[in-house]
């Protein structure tokens, strides 16, 4: 594959909402046999603006959006449900999760972030986090929610709360994250486990 073709996948596939909306703008207008310049007119967009808009290269406002559905004689939110059926998936190789700086992370903390969710109302986020280094601060976190630890390799005290669990390989814990927690004595490096933190997207943190 060329470095202009690679190029061209990655752009698609950035946005991916765009290119749903495009084509369901494109969909409504041929159902209802406007032109692209009969619709332009009707919605006050310029004929290159609302082409661009069905190509999916241009992110249409909410203003937009409503005045093409207004046209269409469709609801405004006709223009999502394409892109709402796609069921997320993420496939991660070995080592290449995404590096996440969180708040109190510091040498020899590593949080690697193995997928998201997209576009519904519950967020679960899978990290894989590696502590391979002592340190005087531990980082203490406070987040809404629920959360699961799975450990994989070492020892640590891992405090939620006023208590202080000692896990091992294969011990687990499952939480609500609301209340303080984190890992307050690490035991035995290099530490790994998997965490997983489920939370709503419309909670107040």
């Amino acid at each position: 594959m060329d470095q202009q073709n690679a190029h061209s996948i990655s752009g698609a596939r950035d946005n991916k909402l765009e290119v749903s909306i495009g084509r369901q703008v494109r969909a409504f207008r041929k159902k209802i046999e406007l032109t692209i310049a009969e619709l332009a007119k009707l919605t006050g967009l310029s004929n290159g603006m609302l082409s661009k808009i069905e190509n999916g290269v241009a992110s249409p406002s909410l203003a937009t959006l409503q005045s093409l559905a207004a046209v269409l004689h469709i609801p405004f939110t006709a223009f999502f449900r394409k892109y709402e059926e796609e069921r997320d998936v993420s496939f991660v190789r070995a080592g290449e999760g995404l590096i996440i700086e969180r708040r109190g992370t510091c040498s020899g903390h590593q949080y690697q972030l193995l997928g998201h969710s997209i576009g519904k109302t519950t967020a679960v986020e899978p990290y894989m986090i590696t502590l391979t280094r002592e340190s005087d601060i531990f980082p203490i976190f406070q987040h809404s929610g629920m959360e699961f630890i799975y450990m994989i390799e070492g020892e640590v005290g891992y405090r939620h709360g006023n208590e202080t669990y000692p896990l091992t390989p294969g011990d687990s814990l499952f939480f609500d994250a609301d209340a303080p927690h984190g890992p307050e004595e690490l035991k035995k490096l290099p530490i790994r486990f998997l965490s997983v933190i489920a939370y709503s997207r419309f909670s107040e943190e």
